[in-house]
């Protein structure tokens, strides 16, 4: 976004303290602790795999590692709370001990079980449902005082593919944060980013309608996240396959940064550092 942007938009993030300016747009890495999530390039099945990913994430520019143990593809397997921090867990404690510096966030929709992450020393809590699968997590994050992802979804993995309807895509997601939001607002949460949620519940025209309009979101004045790496919505459209979809996620992502994101939610870091390097070389 240009400097001179009308909107007083909340760029700033505290994590634990430290602040992160998402003026400069940051890249998130994304590392599935899952069987069967659906690139299968981002799976990483034990702790020294994931350590390497880890590794290789933060020495190629990433800002934050975002940790997921439920496959949250359509049509995914359901798995018990249990078996979530079974894989979670010793991943935060190794990547913690490793890498320090390194800033988590959990991809969870159940508020024990981002709880217990952070309290295990994670970061940040991104919630695939927007509180919608869980009436406690509302509450959770505002007890904790971490920032948090408020995505829009409808439905749940299992359901969501069959609730991509809409008569205006971008008006209902728009009123969706803004509900989200003030809930949110009132019970204290001070750092919340705002997802679309590119894929969840929505057809490819629905997310290139979205994409279309994102700028649009800055209304809201809050950071948002782009989430489109090697998404349907660019394979389907270029008919090859999620392991190809590379160049598209690379184009898309810069076509999100001209339009306001403020992290790039990505299964490959370095190409996404990249493209921030150059659309703030052409906005500096």
């Amino acid at each position: 976004m240009p400097k001179d942007t009308f909107f007083q938009k909340k760029t700033t993030l505290n994590v634990r303290g430290k602040l992160i300016d998402l003026d400069s747009p940051k890249v998130m890495g994304i590392i599935n602790l899952t069987p069967d999530s659906f690139f299968e390039g981002s799976r990483k099945s034990n702790v020294d795999d994931t350590l390497k990913q880890a590794g290789k994430m933060l020495n190629e520019g990433a800002a934050f590692l975002d940790l997921g143990a439920y496959s949250s593809r359509p049509g995914a397997e359901d798995i018990s709370v249990q078996e979530e921090m079974d894989r979670l867990l010793p991943v935060v404690e190794a990547i913690l001990r490793n890498f320090p510096e390194a800033i988590l966030s959990i991809d969870t929709f159940r508020a024990s079980v981002a709880e217990t992450a952070i309290n295990a020393g994670a970061h940040i809590i991104n919630d695939i449902s927007g509180g919608q699968l869980d009436e406690n997590m509302f509450a959770t994050v505002a007890r904790l005082q971490v920032p948090y992802i408020l995505m829009h979804m409808k439905g749940n993995p299992q359901t969501m593919n069959s609730l991509a309807n809409y008569e205006d895509v971008f008006s209902e997601v728009y009123d969706y944060f803004v509900d989200r939001y003030q809930q949110l607002k009132q019970l204290g949460v001070k750092d919340i980013i705002i997802d679309p949620g590119f894929g969840f519940a929505k057809k490819s025209e629905h997310g290139y309608a979205l994409m279309n309009r994102l700028q649009e979101f800055n209304r809201l004045q809050l950071p948002i996240l782009a989430g489109v790496s090697r998404k349907r919505m660019i394979y389907g459209l270029l008919d090859t396959t999620a392991a190809e979809a590379l160049n598209g996620t690379t184009v898309l992502n810069t076509i999100a940064l001209t339009k306001g994101a403020n992290i790039l939610r990505v299964h490959d870091v370095k190409e996404a550092v990249e493209a921030v390097k150059i659309w703030e070389a052409m906005n500096n």
